[in-house]
């Protein structure tokens, strides 16, 4: 029996016209850059949801960390990458505070990166050695004060959350400790324990598990209010500098040439993830607060971040080169 005119025609039509190339997503192993150092608050969030991504999409999502540079050798090499959803950032406030403060730079945030999906919001947590001789905020201020300039504080990089929020504290202390940037939260917090640099902002999945060890003490938190994870740790604002609050948040990226659709698909599957109970538990348990917004919200934020570090630099009159 001869097919008919009609099964032949659409027979042609369907050689004739293009396949996809893939037909899932994704079809092989999925990097996440990460620009910090292993152990960093931002490399711990980052390998929990790429370890939740990968059983979600039962696939090999891995994550390799780019340190340096607060995080923009990570950025760049990111935004150079094939806009094909195989290499996504992990990123923090960094982002948008190098986009803020540093125009130079070889690639543009802005223009070269797709906000795709935030994971967390928590605040700092100001830790110093376990025998560091001031106990709490006040007591740290009025050391810096006596010894102006002889006191060091650390952070992960130059540019980065940590680091505005010793810049920060500085400014509204009216103190002048000294900025010692490290590629990572983990080497920064070791050098604070172990008494050589006096304090640091240490992003909570860094800070409080050392805090509620004792390997350090916890003199305060960068939030208004404290954080429900450790109700017994201070604010900053409840002690003496009321006006005082910064947050750390992190979330993911992609390069700007990433098809729409596929990123509103992979900004729709770490929502799903977040919204699993071991995701919740996991990261609730490290010391994180869950940031949940769709794509377009997260995108406004982005560009909202921008402009408010943008503001802060020149207030505060920073070089971060």
């Amino acid at each position: 029996m001869k097919p008919s005119r009609f099964a032949l025609a659409a027979c042609i039509a369907l050689l004739a016209s293009p396949l996809p190339a893939q037909t899932q997503y994704p079809a092989k192993p999925v990097r996440i850059l990460v620009g910090y150092a292993a152990g960093s608050s931002t490399d711990i969030v980052g390998r929990v949801m790429a370890d939740r991504l990968g059983a979600y999409w039962k696939q090999n999502v891995y994550v390799e960390n780019r340190g340096g540079a607060a995080g923009n050798v990570a950025a760049e090499a990111a935004a150079q990458a094939p806009g094909d959803g195989y290499t996504l950032l992990f990123a923090q406030n960094g982002l948008a505070i190098s986009a803020a403060a540093l125009p130079d730079l070889p690639y543009k945030a802005e223009r070269d990166l797709v906000p795709l999906a935030p994971v967390a919001a928590t605040p700092h947590i100001l830790i110093v050695a376990s025998d560091f001789a001031a106990k709490n905020v006040q007591e740290l201020i009025a050391r810096a004060k006596a010894e102006p300039g002889k006191l060091a504080f650390a952070s992960s990089g130059v540019g980065n959350s940590d680091h505005l929020c010793g810049e920060l504290f500085n400014l509204m202390a009216g103190i002048q400790a000294v900025h010692v940037p490290y590629k990572g939260g983990a080497p920064a917090s070791t050098d604070v324990m172990a008494g050589r640099i006096a304090y640091y902002f240490a992003g909570m999945p860094v800070g409080l598990p050392l805090a509620k060890s004792g390997r350090a003490r916890a003199l305060g938190v960068t939030s208004k209010q404290r954080f429900p994870g450790a109700p017994d740790i201070p604010t900053i604002a409840e002690q003496g500098l009321p006006d005082y609050e910064a947050t750390l948040w992190q979330g993911f990226f992609a390069p700007a040439s990433l098809d729409p659709a596929l990123a509103a698909r992979i900004a729709h599957d770490v929502q799903a993830v977040l919204a699993l109970p071991a995701t919740r538990e996991k990261l609730q348990g490290a010391g994180v607060t869950l940031f949940e917004e769709d794509q377009a919200s997260f995108r406004r934020f982005f560009h909202a971040e921008i402009e408010k570090w943008r503001n802060v630099v020149k207030t505060a009159n920073l070089k971060l080169e």
